[in-house]
């Protein structure tokens, strides 16, 4: 820890379903930070809304995450671990089996989306703040959690930040794969472009796997599905090199697979400490009646360039497919409820387009040109229909600016907020 923030550890009680107040409960954790120089002040309060979804707060030291700093030079800061992360009461493979049925664990599921955060979010400001209103921001994910905030509970925020997670509020499952592919494609040609040895090498490892049955450390069997997954990484501004220098130690003296390279790769597409990840991704497009149906499964075949025999072998992104939850172990446990939930036809709406384009919140957004994660186009949309939206786009970062930059993008979103920019 950085002796120059102080923290304080906080755990609620909230319902697991706000709409039953007197029902099941779930624990939710949050870690207040604070400049150690101002603790005693009275400090307007930050919550940061991670990405994901499924994914942690994180955890501060010196110099990490690299906006921090830069907030607690006038915010009190709450980093929260959203419901099932972290030490929120988890959702891992064991809590399946405490189910008495898939139905059932599908049901629990449900509950872990956007509103569910949201009405956290409120329950906790209401516990440490009172009446006033906070601020927030939000990273990717974090900024579907913005826009559904505005939907819900606008009185509850003073200004909102977004980075790189502008989303489409009504764009279906299908409108949002039928635009990743494309950003996709051209993510792995540029890689290919600046490092043309590594399509030869992703296929010659793809080669290896079909013909024979080789295992990860733990026993999963790596296929050449599985390993297109690396492509997830490839959207961050070190990805590239992150999927290089794997690829470089690939192969030992005698032309097998390496130790070292099967347990990074078993590190980045395990799902092991992140779950929600898969089960929850396609979820976040689910309203009304239609259901989400596998929709980057669905889309995969109108993309004749991803078959697994094309010439170069592209690697996917942030897709998430049936045959997942059959091949990946920490997945395994999830597969029926998985199933439920992508066939799941009462999705409640988790924005209320009226009200956003009311809205009279500043919202800051930086929309990053080249995002190969959320679509430009559909962020740039979405400023035009929501009321008070500030946006800067830049291709100067990828989607992981917010931390990259070292506090510059933070202060430029709250500049724009202010009408300082």
């Amino acid at each position: 820890m950085n002796p120059a923030y102080a923290t304080v550890d906080h755990v609620f009680t909230v319902p697991l379903d706000h709409s039953d107040p007197h029902g099941p409960t779930l624990e939710v954790f949050a870690r207040e930070v604070v400049d150690r120089a101002r603790a005693g002040e009275r400090l307007p309060w930050l919550l940061y809304l991670q990405g994901g979804p499924g994914g942690k707060s994180p955890r501060p030291s010196a110099g990490s995450p690299g906006w921090l700093e830069h907030a607690l030079r006038t915010h009190r800061v709450l980093l929260l671990d959203q419901r099932g992360t972290g030490r929120s009461t988890p959702v891992t493979g064991r809590t399946a089996a405490g189910f008495p049925s898939p139905a059932a664990f599908a049901d629990h599921l449900a509950h872990f989306r956007a509103d569910a955060i949201v009405a956290d979010a409120e329950l906790i400001r209401r516990r440490l703040c009172g009446d006033e209103p906070w601020e927030t921001l939000g990273q990717s994910y974090g900024g579907f959690l913005t826009l559904t905030y505005l939907s819900q509970a606008p009185e509850g925020l003073r200004a909102c930040y977004v980075a790189g997670g502008l989303p489409g509020p009504t764009a279906t499952a299908d409108d949002v794969y039928a635009r990743t592919y494309p950003r996709v494609r051209d993510r792995v040609l540029e890689f290919y472009a600046r490092y043309p040895e590594d399509a030869a090498r992703l296929r010659r490892i793809a080669d290896l796997l079909s013909a024979g049955d080789v295992r990860l450390p733990d026993g999963d069997r790596l296929t050449p599905r599985r390993l297109r997954t690396l492509g997830l990484a490839l959207g961050m501004g070190d990805g590239f090199e992150r999927v290089h220098w794997l690829l470089d130690e690939a192969l030992d003296t005698e032309g097998e697979l390496s130790d070292t390279f099967l347990h990074q790769v078993l590190g980045m597409t395990g799902f092991t400490g992140n779950p929600l990840f898969a089960i929850l991704q396609e979820t976040l497009y689910g309203q009304g009646a239609e259901p989400t149906g596998w929709a980057a499964d669905r889309a995969l075949r109108d993309f004749p360039e991803f078959a697994d025999d094309a010439d170069p072998l592209l690697l996917t992104g942030e897709m998430i497919y049936p045959w997942m939850f059959q091949e990946i172990a920490a997945l395994r446990p999830f597969a029926q409820a998985a199933e439920l939930l992508a066939g799941r036809t009462h999705w409640p709406s988790l924005y209320d387009t009226g009200r956003l384009a009311a809205n009279e919140v500043p919202l800051a957004a930086v929309v990053y040109h080249d995002d190969m994660y959320v679509d430009a186009g559909l962020s740039l949309r979405t400023a035009r229909q929501v009321g008070a939206c500030r946006v800067w786009v830049t291709n100067e970062w990828e989607h992981d600016g917010l931390t990259a930059s070292g506090g510059r993008v933070l202060s430029r979103l709250m500049d724009l907020a202010a009408g300082r920019a």
